[in-house]
């Protein structure tokens, strides 16, 4: 996984990679933060050697020829972030028992998301960002 710096992808709200992102999962209370090392590495698992991590709009990030996905921790869930509305629609059945929201995907502070659903959607991502670039 390689370090990203600021500009990088042309988001400007971007910071700096790792240490960013292990600071942020860092001030994450149990059972939260373990939650969201299990969904980070499920990400990276499905991102590519390509992907990059850092921040964005201060959340932990991935990216791949642009904004791949987020994640974060908040008070009552966990959420994760597509980056784009329309790829949530593209698995209605794999997404209805979560509780979804425009672009995001809530689930429980104490339990992930299956990592078999994060990769399908990060791998849809990768093909969603490389047909942008294409084009």
């Amino acid at each position: 996984m390689k370090k990203v710096t600021v500009g990088e992808s042309g988001n400007a709200t971007k910071k700096t990679g790792l240490a960013a992102v292990e600071e942020y999962l860092a001030a994450v209370p149990e059972p939260a933060r373990t939650t969201l090392g299990k969904v980070r590495a499920a990400i990276r698992a499905a991102a590519g050697p390509e992907a990059t991590e850092g921040l964005s709009y201060g959340m932990p990030a991935f990216f791949y020829k642009g904004a791949l996905v987020g994640y974060a921790a908040f008070k009552q869930h966990c959420s994760f972030f597509p980056m784009s509305a329309a790829l949530l629609d593209a698995f209605p059945d794999e997404v209805k028992k979560y509780r979804t929201s425009k672009g995001t995907l809530q689930f429980a502070l104490d339990k992930a998301l299956p990592a078999g659903l994060i990769k399908k959607l990060v791998r849809a991502r990768r093909l969603e960002n490389r047909a942008k670039r294409k084009a």
